[in-house]
């Protein structure tokens, strides 16, 4: 499987529009080569070099499994249209929180997980739930990296 940005490649710059210094709306990500048994996606986003350890950026599940992408600028509600839910970044919101670093140049790991069962969770739940909930039933996984710096 592969995940990748429409805005920025893996391991570039992620564009100003998608950062605090921007917008701060969520990149549009699109997605390939899925197993054809995928039931539904997950998608998280952190940052491992925030100065307290790992920042929680964006945690989102119950993807359809037709789906092939995410939009720009995906609400930051905590039910979408599609069914799609949102649970809680490091900041203690729902939805994507875009990156601004205090300091230097960090690191944002956008992980995209196929899996062969819907989660029934709810709204608002924390990364390591979603982990714990994916185990077992994670079929393929893709990853991708954009950077960011303020100047």
């Amino acid at each position: 499987m592969e995940l990748y940005c429409l805005s920025f490649a893996h391991n570039e710059m992620i564009p100003t529009k998608y950062t605090c210094d921007g917008e701060g709306i969520s990149p549009p990500l699109k997605w390939e080569g899925v197993p054809p048994e995928t039931k539904s996606f997950a998608l998280i986003m952190d940052d491992p070099d925030a100065p307290s350890g790992d920042f929680v950026h964006w945690v989102i599940f119950s993807i359809p499994a037709e789906s092939d992408f995410l939009e720009e600028d995906i609400e930051t509600a905590g039910e979408l249209p599609s069914g799609m839910k949102q649970g809680k970044n490091s900041g203690g919101r729902l939805g994507y929180t875009p990156p601004c670093p205090p300091s230097g140049t960090h690191r944002y790991f956008f992980k995209l997980y196929a899996l062969n069962a819907e989660i029934k969770l709810k709204v608002g739940i924390s990364k390591q739930d979603l982990l714990n909930a994916m185990q077992g039933h994670i079929l393929d996984s893709a990853e991708m990296i954009g950077r960011y710096q303020r100047s």
